[in-house]
């Protein structure tokens, strides 16, 4: 029993339905297939790192699209119509498709494949308003006259 009902969440809270619906996707993707593994990593306070397992699959062979803040990487093998006779195939040379829900103003900076591992960067990248920026006080302001008092 491993499903979860999100629809008291969305009764009662109003303006978070996108949380829930990420929760609810989230834990959807936790069912699916776990291939190919990978990695998510914090490389910096607003940088990130996602590697994936991809041995085998040539650079022609992947795909990274993002849209609407979803990452998808997807691998598509080409026909091998080399006959082989295997004793053991331990090696995984499916096709697949790996989704990523990104937050807010988190975009993909680069990608790169050495060694089997697919590195994509991100970043996030806040715009300038909503950045902290500092206001300053100034101290030549004249007091401003109470009613009913005349300037001396």
């Amino acid at each position: 029993m491993r499903t979860t009902d999100f629809a008291p969440l969305y009764r009662s809270v109003v303006g978070l339905d996108r949380l829930a619906a990420l929760l609810d996707s989230a834990a959807q993707q936790d069912s699916a297939s776990g291939y190919p593994p990978y990695n998510i990593e914090r490389t910096d306070e607003n940088a990130y790192r996602i590697e994936l397992a991809v041995a085998g699959f040539k650079p022609e062979e992947l795909d990274i699209q993002v849209k609407e803040n979803l990452l998808t990487v997807t691998g598509r093998k080409s026909a091998n119509d080399e006959p082989r006779k295997f004793l053991h195939r331990g090696l995984a040379e499916r096709n697949f498709e790996r989704r990523f829900q990104l937050a807010d103003y988190v975009v993909v900076t680069d990608a790169a494949l050495a060694d089997g591992l697919l590195s994509v960067s991100l970043k996030r990248e806040l715009p300038e308003a909503l950045k902290a920026r500092k206001v300053e006080i100034s101290t030549s302001v004249q007091p401003s006259l109470i009613e009913g008092q005349k300037a001396a």
